[in-house]
């Protein structure tokens, strides 16, 4: 299903392969939620929304393979959001407001992210986001049970 390790300072993140293992973004809210269940519930909905417009632009904009990976850093307390695509084609703020219907996603995770930016590769590019924690990160059991 997903390939994992600790979401602590593990260097292993977690994975989701958004091309085979995903049926939706509920889907993919849902299994953020569960690999960071040890961040408080503000700090999970700002990740959250930003897995949403990054995976959203994945799917809107970029093409397979397309996958996810989530890290969590203790020292400094930081979760960062790895979004790989098969376009290098690079998102950028433009001319987005946020009371606008549409192209408004770039501006959400500029808001709420401590840094983004995208990692060209040869077959692709990979968007990222680090979103900071308040101290102590808590850690929870990985795999989460249920």
């Amino acid at each position: 299903m997903l390939s994992t390790g600790q979401l602590d300072d593990n260097p292993r993140p977690a994975v989701l392969d958004l091309d085979r293992q995903v049926s939706g973004l509920a889907a993919v809210r849902r299994w953020t939620r569960d690999a960071l269940c040890g961040v408080t519930a503000d700090e999970l909905e700002d990740i959250v929304l930003v897995v949403n417009e990054l995976v959203s632009n994945a799917f809107d904009h970029g093409s397979a393979p397309r996958q996810m990976r989530v890290h969590r850093s203790m020292e400094p307390c930081f979760v960062r959001v790895e979004i790989d695509d098969g376009s290098a084609e690079v998102p950028t703020l433009g001319t987005s407001r946020l009371d606008g219907d549409r192209g408004r996603g770039m501006l959400l995770v500029n808001r709420l992210a401590k840094d983004w930016g995208v990692t060209p590769r040869s077959d692709g590019k990979t968007v990222w986001a680090e979103i900071t924690c308040e101290p102590p990160c808590r850690i929870a059991a990985w795999p989460p049970s249920g």
